[in-house]
């Protein structure tokens, strides 16, 4: 039996050292079984052989397309280097220490001391050198190694401690200004107080409290309150968004699939619940509720008071916000269908996941129509009920503003045009809302879209809210096929100006660029220049040449190159840079292609999204978190597509699933659409380019400079092939979700993907509290004060698409209750 595994142990050896096994004196030295050291030596050398063996490779190809040349000579370096070693001679580790000095030179001329740039092409290495150091004593000629290990070592330590500091500080703001002190007389007549009576705080969506007893020296002994479940968990398709509401002293919100639920505003004990009975059918891209609306009436009647939600399967409920009974003066016993007029519609097509805008007694809703499966999809008609009654009081179809109500019989409402699928703000006085439009359906191809989808879509749009007539609109994309839609609800300020006070609102987009315009005309009160894009693409003849670009603040970052690719270790880097070089990217708005990808930055989740942004009017500081994110895109021509299975949503022949996990069918136009959101790499699930990925602004009000910036969540939740990193570091993260400011000096936000909310000091944007929620928090978070104790609440029930876990928690957090 010892002979059988000796001679197991010999073949195993002379495998393993192949490339050594014909020099008789390394054949005879790996004989001897004692020599483990002989094999850690050995397998270093092959795991160097196979580690430069792909950068030989992708290097030759890298230099071909007119990319780097250091992955070439790397590759060579790693592989002479790998076949020394098993040769057992000193010269490998002398290869790969020049190897180790050239990179760290290299790295420092193309991204000097960026921390998070150096740790794909330094930190690896840094490791491997360590282990190089180790095989030393085993190494021919054998001699004194205290000199190469000591300088080895130093290398080593100097490289990984100048990384940890490049990282830690990497996380901090960088301030740029300082934050204005708020005066003793400053006003904030949309702030929030005691209640939080809309989804922005007020229509007027600053989400901003005038609530002061949490403030940087206490916010430290902040601990939950109270804890609700809401036992609504869909399967798919997670991701509820809901920012609840506070009225008097009860606490409203409705659950991923639209169940409205009261609270007790000092518990958190459920007062009632309503379900409307949402199909999993009829769920979109996600199970989301942002929120709900109240409505204030007169007298004490049933409903004088009542909770209005829109719903995924495209109903208006509307219930007493007392009991939670439905309102039977409200369309048919509490419910209006808002699809009336729309056509055939498969499930899930058609949801309001967003709460209505109420002005003037009128509730206006907006659709959220799917994207990227049929030209001719549902229209994206905006409509104004009857707060009481649930009557249709108008309806504006962009193609058809002469016909204000329903269609007649065998008609519908325009198909395939620009939504509103996020949230209006509005105007009392002014009787104005606000309607942040996405695009026509067919998302990436604008050929066949008609002249009114060209002027309105991509655009905020001011609507009369007693006549749903269009007062005016301001376009933020011409011509999109970016899917660059207006997810942001406009926020509303009295902007300084020369000769006083302005009436004006912020409007931030997904392309980045932050615009403030005269809410009672549209026109800019700040600086917009139409610049030169990038022409080309499918449709050469349907991109304009210019577009807007706002000279007040925006959060686009420059223009990506190669040197920006990320990665785990120098191959993946390697990979997409060369995925960089092989696209079509000429600087935002590029062009779609087809025979090639090309790379869209900022992508389609921002800039900003849905979370908006929040404004302090006190100090007169705009807080933005931001995306900062490229997609990976193609045009995918339709007889491709239709061999790939890509099929709209309604299509018997389309495999269940997340519907952002394959192609936009976009049947209708001639191209499918292949997205790859963030640009991920594959099986590493890291993206492409380097960090941060996120991160949160403070601007001025009146003068739109930054004030501080910095990157925004951390590293914990997040790591190569899905495994947690654990690391507390500020990478700055992917986020949705908004934030919310008080005037004790607190920016309260979660968004982030590593499951914690903040407290951020408005003054430093240093983090001054956190805690870790039960799964991910995107959502927008509110603040109330009951019993003169002030409360922050949050909803955390995670997001499919963000990839965060999913829940079915609404937390609120408070000082002690110090009796």
């Amino acid at each position: 039996m010892f002979a059988i595994e000796q001679t197991h142990r010999a073949s195993a050896r002379k495998l393993l050292c192949l490339l050594a096994s014909r020099i008789p004196m390394m054949r005879d030295r790996w004989n001897k079984p004692s020599n483990f050291k002989g094999w850690a030596v050995c397998a270093l050398g092959l795991f160097f052989i196979l580690f430069g063996l792909p950068m030989l490779i992708g290097g030759t190809w890298l230099i071909s397309i007119g990319g780097s040349w250091y992955y070439l000579p790397a590759g060579m370096a790693f592989i002479a280097s790998g076949v020394l070693l098993m040769q057992r001679k000193r010269l490998g580790a002398t290869v790969y220490g020049t190897l180790f000095v050239v990179t760290v030179l290299w790295s420092l001329y193309e991204v000097g001391l960026n921390g998070w740039a150096l740790v794909p092409r330094l930190f690896g290495l840094s490791i491997l050198l360590l282990l190089v150091l180790a095989t030393l004593p085993v190494l021919q000629p054998a001699k004194s190694v205290r000199r190469f290990v000591l300088l080895g070592l130093g290398g080593f330590t100097a490289v990984v401690v100048t990384l940890g500091i490049l990282l830690v500080n990497a996380g901090r703001p960088i301030i740029h200004g300082a934050v204005p002190v708020p005066t003793a007389h400053s006003a904030a007549p949309m702030a929030a107080g005691v209640d939080w009576s809309a989804y922005g705080g007020s229509y007027g969506a600053q989400r901003f409290s005038s609530l002061t007893q949490i403030d940087r020296d206490n916010v430290g002994q902040l601990a939950p309150a109270w804890e609700y479940r809401t036992g609504d968990l869909p399967s798919e398709r997670w991701g509820a968004e809901t920012t609840p509401l506070k009225i008097g002293d009860t606490v409203y919100l409705c659950s991923a699939r639209n169940i409205l639920i009261a609270l007790d505003a000092r518990s958190g004990k459920e007062r009632w619940r309503y379900d409307p009975k949402i199909a999993d059918e009829d769920i979109p891209y996600t199970a989301a509720c942002r929120g709900v609306s109240y409505f204030a009436g007169t007298g004490k009647q049933a409903c004088a008071n009542r909770i209005i939600e829109g719903t995924l399967d495209a109903r208006l409920i509307a219930v007493d916000a007392h009991t939670g009974v439905p309102c039977p003066d409200f369309g048919d016993n509490g419910t209006v269908d808002t699809k009336h007029g729309m056509g055939k519609i498969a499930p899930g097509m058609v949801s309001i996941t967003s709460p209505p805008t109420i002005v003037r007694g009128i509730v206006v809703v907006g659709h959220q129509i799917l994207d990227g499966e049929r030209r001719n999809a549902p229209s994206g008609v905006i409509q104004g009920f009857d707060a009481v009654t649930g009557e249709l009081r108008w309806a504006w179809d962009l193609a058809r503003p002469d016909r204000p109500g329903i269609p007649p019989e065998g008609e519908t409402y325009t198909r395939g045009t620009a939504n509103m699928w996020t949230i209006a703000s509005g105007d009392e006085q002014l009787g104005l809302v606000y309607l942040p439009l996405g695009n026509s359906a067919a998302d990436y191809n604008s050929s066949t879209r008609s002249l009114p989808e060209n002027e309105f879509a991509s655009s905020l749009v001011a609507l009369d809210v007693t006549t749903g007539k269009p007062v005016w609109s301001f376009q933020t994309v011409h011509m999109d096929v970016w899917d660059y839609d207006l997810g942001s609800q406009a926020t509303l300020v009295d902007f300084p100006t020369p000769t006083g006070p302005v009436p004006a609102l912020v409007l931030p987009s997904k392309q980045g660029e932050l615009y403030v315009l005269d809410r009672r005309t549209g026109l800019p009160l700040t600086a917009v220049e139409e610049r030169p894009v990038p022409a080309g693409g499918v449709e050469p003849e349907q991109r304009t040449p210019t577009q807007p670009f706002s000279l007040y603040n925006t959060l686009r970052k420059a223009d990506i190159t190669e040197r920006d690719m990320w990665g785990m270790s120098p191959i993946d880097q390697m990979l997409c840079r060369i995925q960089f070089r092989e696209a079509t990217y000429n600087g935002i708005y590029t062009a779609p292609t087809a025979d090639t990808h090309y790379i869209q930055y900022p992508g389609y989740n921002g800039g900003s999204d849905w979370g908006g942004v929040s404004l302090d009017p006190q100090r007169g500081v705009i807080i933005a978190n931001y995306n900062d994110m490229p997609n990976y895109n193609r045009l995918v021509p339709r007889a491709e597509a239709d061999r790939l299975g890509w099929f709209p949503r309604d299509d018997l022949r389309k495999p269940k699933g997340d519907p952002k996990d394959e192609g936009a069918a976009q049947i209708g136009v001639p191209y499918a659409v292949d997205v790859n959101a963030g640009w991920l790499m594959p099986y590493t699930g890291l993206l492409c380019k380097q960090p941060p990925w996120g991160g949160i602004r403070a601007i001025d009000l009146n003068s739109g400079k930054t004030l501080w910036d910095r990157p925004f969540g951390t590293a914990r939740a997040n790591g190569p092939f899905g495994i947690p990193s654990l690391l507390p570091l500020e990478i700055g993260t992917p986020n949705n979700g908004g934030s919310v400011i008080t005037a004790g000096g607190l920016i309260f936000i979660a968004a982030a993907t590593d499951n914690l909310i903040r407290a951020i000091d408005i003054a430093t944007g240093e983090t001054v509290w956190q805690d870790v929620l039960p799964a991910g928090g995107q959502a927008t978070p509110m603040v109330y004060e009951l019993d003169g104790r002030q409360y922050i609440v949050i909803t955390a029930a995670g997001h499919h698409f963000m990839e965060t876990p999913s829940g079915d928690y609404v937390i609120a957090y408070a000082l002690p209750n110090i009796e």
